[in-house]
């Protein structure tokens, strides 16, 4: 099992002063670290452009797009911390949410953000489901079987999206958006809502984990479930709970995202490959090292439309993905197992 991790660094209280005095010397290092090649990259972004407000406008559009990113990464890294589950059917789950918005505007007409209230605990009801009927007995599995069936539950959910609602492209419009400059970057009313919707919720899924019953009793089963067990704690309900909680982040996002993006079946496929790689580069099962790593990954995808014109965004993103699997394997702010 792999332990969840809240926040970083994480040390027990009981260890020695200089273990600690290492673990904060290494977590600010290779913060530091992560700052200063930031600062490289738009250094030769801004040589690369001649124009620092290209440049300022693709560094505020990154961090704003990158919140939203941390969201969606923040619960598919709380599923495996806490499961051990790697769940590629999270960028499904996101699409049905943006759908199901999508459909109560235009059924009802409600203001596209007022979807929150119904996106959210469908979802979590939705991903409350999914795990009792099929993954309660996939944690720890061989990493076969959780792809077969996440793999296959995503392209059940695609596909039925697919049957219902065609695949014509939709578009989720917001009433009296608007933009305004910022430090000479043009900002979209959207983008910003969404950026900060993200943190209020990041923050609250912190708050959760840290600071309530619930949280303790998720991260002890996370820690150690057999010993969660025998105190009294239901490690099953707290699996489901989990999991749930993981699908409503991507609800939530879902939500958010929708009038910044078309809504398409398979518009999930996209947001799932950034969402591992933000996972990965933030440190497998470490919450705020996905929400950081969502702000980093939003910065080098729209660093790189810079660099490489108008060729795809991803490319930089898995340059990132793979200079981190091969030189800090458990993610920038993870730990040795």
């Amino acid at each position: 099992m792999t332990e969840l991790d809240t926040g970083a660094p994480v040390v027990p209280d009981t260890a020695p002063p200089d273990r600690k005095a290492r673990a904060d010397k290494g977590f600010l290092s290779r913060a530091g670290i992560v700052a200063a090649v930031l600062v490289l990259a738009i250094v030769v972004a801004l040589v690369q452009s001649g124009s620092g407000l290209v440049v300022w406008q693709s560094v505020v559009t990154g961090i704003l797009t990158g919140g939203l990113y941390g969201l969606i990464a923040m619960g598919l890294t709380l599923i495996f911390g806490v499961l051990d589950i790697v769940n590629f059917a999270h960028g499904a789950f996101l699409t049905v949410a943006m759908f199901l918005s999508f459909g109560m505007i235009q059924a009802t007409g409600l203001h596209p953000y007022l979807t929150l209230v119904v996106a959210v605990p469908v979802l979590f009801l939705l991903g409350a489901a999914v795990h009792r009927g099929l993954l309660s007995g996939a944690g720890g599995r061989s990493l076969e079987n959780q792809l077969l069936i996440t793999l296959g539950l995503s392209l059940l959910l695609e596909n039925g999206l697919l049957m219902f609602f065609g695949a014509e492209p939709k578009t989720i419009d917001l009433p009296g958006d608007f933009q305004f400059p910022l430090l000479g970057a043009v900002v979209a009313g959207s983008r910003l809502y969404a950026f900060l919707g993200a943190i209020v919720l990041g923050g609250l899924l912190f708050w959760l984990l840290r600071r309530t019953r619930l949280g303790t009793a998720i991260r002890a089963v996370a820690a150690n479930a057999p010993g969660a067990s025998l105190v009294g704690i239901n490690v099953r309900r707290m699996h489901t709970l989990t999991f749930a909680i993981g699908t409503a982040c991507a609800g939530a996002a879902a939500v958010l995202a929708g009038p910044l993006v078309t809504v398409t079946p398979t518009l999930g496929e996209q947001f799932n490959i950034t969402a591992f790689v933000v996972v990965v580069l933030g440190g497998m099962g470490n919450v705020v090292g996905a929400l950081v790593g969502g702000l980093l990954i939003g910065l080098v995808e729209q660093l790189t439309t810079i660099y490489l014109g108008g060729q795809s965004s991803l490319l930089g993103v898995f340059v990132v993905f793979v200079l981190v699997l091969f030189l800090r394997p458990q993610g920038l702010f993870g730990r040795r197992a």
